[in-house]
C-alpha cells in the first residue's frame, strides 16, 4: 500500500473519532495547539503525520486511533458463553434520523435534531449535506445536532464517495424537486442485499412533475411542477418509498392523498415533525394520508426523534440467545406488539412496564423485562408484513431466537432477494440452518454453539445476527469488517458489554 493511501485512512479514523466525540475541527485543533486547517488536511489524507500526534489526537479524544495491523478493517474479539443481565436503553431511531436528515433540506431555518445516534449512516449523510453547502455540527455528547442550509445548496460538490455508501441519497428526491428543475444523484448503496428497484419512488413521485434517468453512475432528476389532481397509490408500501413521497407533498401547493402509505415507525416520526415545521398531515399511523403543503418553510425548530424498535429487538434477540434476563427501557412498544405476541406462543416469558410516551410526545413507549424461557418452534411460518406486522428488519432477530427454540421453525424473508442466505452463516457457530431457496430457511434448535472465524456479511442486520450468536458461542470468536454493525448502531459492542458480554474492539489499518 501506497504511503498516501495510509494516510488517508488515518485521517479517515480521526475525522471518525473526532464527529462521535462531537468535537468540531476547530475544537480539535485549540486542544492539541494546532490551526483548523491542519486538521483538514490530516483529516482528507494530505498531511504528514507522526505517531506521537496520533497519540495526542488519541489522547484529546479518549478515544484510541488505531491499533497497526494490515487489513484497514474494524474487528470484533468476542469471548462468548457468558449470561447478560442488568438494563439498557433504547436509541434512537437509525431510520428516523436519517430521514429527517433528509427532511431538514425543506427548511431554510435552524433545524435542531436531539439525541440523535452517532452512527456510520448518519456520517455518511452528515457528510453529503456538508459537502453541498449545509451547515452540520453535534452540539454536545448526547447527540444533539445542528442543520443550518446555505441560501442555496452546491449540489455540484457532492460527496460522490460519501453518497454511494448509503441508500438515503435517494431520499433527496423529494425534498430538491421543489427547489431545482435539473439535479443529479449518484446511484443509492447501502447494504447488499440485492437488486432494489427505485420505481416505486418514481411512481409516488412523477405525479409532481419530476422525471429521472439512471445513467451509468447516477440518477438524472428532471422537473417540471405540476399540481396533483388526484390521489397518489403507492406500488410498494415501504418506509423510504412513502418518505420520500411525504417530503415532496410538503412543499406541494396544494393537499395530496397518499394510499398504501407505509405508516411504520420512522414515517410517523417523519409526519410529527413536518407538522412542527407548518405542513398539515391527517391519518399519521394510517395508511391513507392527507398533506396540506406549505410553499415555503423557514422555521427553527427542534425534534427529538423516537426510540429504534430494531435496535430494542437486537437486546431482545441477545437476552433469548444467551439464555439471559435484561431489561430493555424505552421500547417503542407500538413497533414490537405482534413480535413479541409471536414470541408468547413460542413460550417466550417477559413482563412489560406501564406505557408512558416518547419525548416527542406521540410515540408510547415500555420497559420490557425478558426472562429465561424453554422456547418452542413456531407452529407458523415466520415472515414479515409491512407495519402493523412483524417488521422486516426484525425478522433476521426472530430468525436467531429460533435457533435457541426445541424444534424445526420456517423463516421466509420474502422482501429482500438475498438476505435469508445469510443465515446460513450460523452454520459456522454450529447452528442447523437448511437453506430451501433464497427467501427461505429451516431453523432447528436449540443450538449447541460453537466458536468461529467469520466476515461480518454485507448487511447490517444478518452482521448483527452473527454478532449475537458468538455472544452465545463459550469461547473467542472474531468477527471481521464491522462496518456494517457500526453503520446502523451506536456503540454497539461496549452497550452489549456493560450487559456482561466480553467484546473487544479492534482496529485495523
Amino acid at each position: 500500500m501506497k504511503p498516501e493511501d495510509y494516510k488517508v485512512k488515518i485521517g479517515s479514523l480521526i475525522q471518525e473519532s473526532r464527529q462521535h466525540r462531537g468535537f468540531t475541527q476547530a475544537q480539535l485543533a485549540e486542544a492539541l495547539g494546532t490551526s483548523q486547517s491542519a486538521i483538514n488536511r490530516i483529516e482528507k489524507g494530505g498531511q504528514n503525520i507522526s505517531l506521537e500526534m496520533i497519540a495526542r489526537i488519541s489522547d484529546v479524544l479518549s478515544h484510541d486511533i488505531m491499533m497497526l495491523n494490515r487489513t484497514g478493517k474494524i474487528n470484533f474479539r468476542v469471548r462468548g458463553g457468558s449470561k447478560l443481565s442488568g438494563s439498557i436503553d433504547t436509541k434512537t431511531s437509525k431510520n428516523a434520523a436519517v430521514a429527517l436528515l433528509c427532511a431538514s433540506l425543506l427548511n431554510h431555518g435552524r433545524t435542531v435534531l436531539r439525541r440523535v445516534a452517532r452512527i456510520e449512516e448518519v456520517n455518511r449523510i452528515i457528510e453529503v449535506l456538508q459537502s453541498i453547502g449545509v451547515k452540520v455540527r453535534w452540539l454536545n455528547e448526547d447527540g444533539d445536532l445542528e442543520i443550518i442550509p446555505p441560501k442555496k445548496l452546491h449540489l455540484e460538490n457532492m460527496d460522490i464517495k460519501a453518497a454511494k455508501r448509503t441508500r438515503t441519497v435517494i431520499m433527496f428526491l423529494g425534498p430538491l424537486m421543489h427547489q431545482y428543475n435539473h439535479f443529479q444523484l449518484p446511484f443509492a448503496g447501502g447494504c447488499s442485499l440485492g437488486t432494489r428497484t427505485v420505481e416505486p419512488h418514481m411512481t409516488g413521485l412523477r405525479p409532481f412533475g419530476l422525471e429521472v434517468e439512471a445513467t451509468t453512475d447516477y440518477y438524472d432528476a428532471k422537473v417540471k411542477l405540476q399540481p396533483v389532481d388526484r390521489a397518489i397509490v403507492l406500488t410498494e408500501r415501504g418506509d423510504t418509498v412513502t418518505e420520500n413521497v411525504i417530503m415532496a407533498a410538503a412543499l406541494h401547493n396544494g393537499t395530496v392523498t397518499i394510499r398504501n402509505a407505509s405508516s411504520n415507525y420512522a414515517v410517523q416520526d417523519l409526519c410529527i415533525f413536518l407538522k412542527k415545521l407548518g405542513v398539515k398531515i391527517e391519518g399519521i399511523g394510517t395508511t391513507t394520508l392527507h398533506i396540506t403543503g406549505v410553499t415555503h418553510i423557514d422555521k427553527d425548530v427542534e425534534y427529538h426523534p423516537s426510540e429504534d424498535p430494531i435496535e430494542a429487538m437486537s437486546f431482545i434477540a441477545a437476552a433469548v440467545v444467551t439464555n439471559s434476563e435484561i431489561t430493555v427501557k424505552r421500547a417503542p412498544i407500538e413497533f414490537l406488539e405482534i413480535e413479541l405476541a409471536t414470541l408468547a406462543e413460542m413460550g417466550l416469558q417477559f413482563d412489560v412496564s406501564d406505557e408512558y410516551k416518547a419525548l416527542n410526545g406521540h410515540t408510547r413507549l415500555v420497559d420490557i423485562t425478558i426472562k429465561r424461557s424453554n422456547l418452542t418452534a413456531a407452529k407458523d411460518k415466520l415472515h414479515a408484513l409491512p407495519f402493523p406486522g412483524i417488521n422486516m428488519d426484525n425478522l433476521p432477530f426472530m430468525g436467531l431466537i429460533a435457533t435457541a427454540a426445541r424444534g424445526r421453525s420456517m423463516v421466509h424473508d420474502w422482501s429482500y432477494e438475498n438476505r435469508a442466505i445469510y443465515f446460513t452463516e450460523l452454520t459456522k457457530l454450529n447452528a442447523d440452518i437448511e437453506l430451501l431457496d433464497p427467501h427461505r430457511v429451516y431453523i432447528t434448535g436449540p443450538t449447541k454453539w460453537k466458536p468461529a472465524d467469520l466476515v461480518a456479511p454485507p448487511a447490517l442486520r444478518p452482521s448483527v445476527v452473527v454478532l449475537l450468536a458468538m455472544l452465545a458461542a463459550p469461547g473467542e470468536s472474531i468477527l471481521r469488517d464491522v462496518y456494517s454493525i457500526n453503520r446502523g448502531y451506536e456503540d454497539f459492542a461496549n452497550r452489549l458489554n456493560s450487559l456482561g458480554a466480553h467484546i473487544e474492539t479492534v482496529r485495523e489499518i
